[in-house]
């Protein structure tokens, strides 16, 4: 095949706070790439992934500074169009010592992105590839990006490929949350891999604890379950077995933003590496704890070489 993994998703051009505090009095920004998928494709072509990406951004100095990070990492970006008539979405980013969620706007509506159609999908392309990883966020950006995410995973299954899940919740994206609850776990039982965290698992499933979680998505036909529980590590239950794995200890929380998309390459690249499910488990967990470490939503992530210096 010749792809290993294929996303769908929204890159938008990230600025990022000089210094902690309100954005207000932020004076100097620096220029970076956000989005879940494309932080996910990064994490994925640094190991040594082939990765493939599919979107629209605007044919303008945004798009073209996304499209030439998304290159330089060696990921195929000759599926995303470039829109002379739309705008690259903007997102806005604080710092907050110490870490925790900083503060964070975004201009994305109407963006070039959201316009993505489902029969812009090229299906040869698609299931040239032997995963797709998909997310609760681009499916939150317009209707025509869910129906987008919906046939590319009814593809990928249709061709048995398997597909991998984050639900990723943004919920100012959905008109409602029991709109986002019903989409978002309809999609889930489209995937063989699920991958929520345990307060996103407890918004959508009502369940409180990881294994109930993971009950709710195995009873809806996943074949592994994996529900991050930040600096714990994470719970997973599938197929063969269940268990938890422990969080790696982190020094300084720098920004957290990232860690979840960090993670999701760990266990997908171990996975499709053919490792052990706790082995796959234990390197997102690594990943994600390198992310927290460091300023910007994927320059965390590891190279293959420093991941085999690892021992993972």
């Amino acid at each position: 095949m010749s792809l290993d993994v294929i996303t769908f998703g929204e890159a938008m051009l990230l600025l990022v706070a000089d210094r902690p505090g309100p954005l207000e009095d932020a004076e100097f920004f620096g220029k970076r790439t956000a989005g879940a998928e494309t932080n996910a494709a990064i994490g994925l072509a640094r190991l040594g992934l082939k990765v493939g990406w599919a979107s629209r951004v605007g044919a303008d100095s945004m798009g073209r500074y996304l499209m030439r990070v998304m290159q330089n990492e060696g990921i195929d970006c000759s599926h995303v169009i470039a829109d002379p008539t739309q705008r690259t979405g903007i997102q806005i980013k604080g710092r907050v010592e110490g870490g925790g969620d900083p503060p964070t706007e975004y201009y994305r509506k109407g963006s070039a992105a959201s316009l993505f159609q489902p029969d812009q999908i090229d299906v040869p392309w698609l299931i040239s590839a032997r995963h797709l990883h998909t997310t609760g966020v681009f499916s939150a950006v317009s209707d025509s990006c869910l129906a987008t995410v919906q046939r590319s995973m009814t593809l990928m299954r249709g061709a048995g490929r398997t597909v991998s899940f984050d639900t990723n919740l943004r919920p100012s994206l959905w008109s409602s949350p029991e709109r986002m609850r019903e989409v978002i776990n309809a999609l889930a039982a489209q995937a063989d891999w699920v991958l929520p965290g345990l307060e996103e698992g407890q918004v959508l499933t009502g369940e409180t604890t990881p294994e109930g979680v993971a009950a709710f998505y195995r009873a809806q036909g996943a074949k592994l379950v994996v529900v991050k529980l930040g600096p714990e590590g994470a719970y997973f239950e599938g197929d063969a077995a269940r268990g938890h794995v422990p969080g790696f200890p982190v020094a300084q929380v720098v920004d957290t933003v990232g860690a979840g998309d960090g993670f999701a390459a760990g266990v997908i690249s171990g996975l499709l590496d053919g490792l052990s499910v706790p082995d796959a488990v234990k390197r997102g967990a690594w990943i994600g704890a390198r992310a927290v470490q460091v300023l910007g939503d994927s320059e965390g992530f590891p190279t293959r070489e420093e991941l085999t210096g690892a021992g993972l």
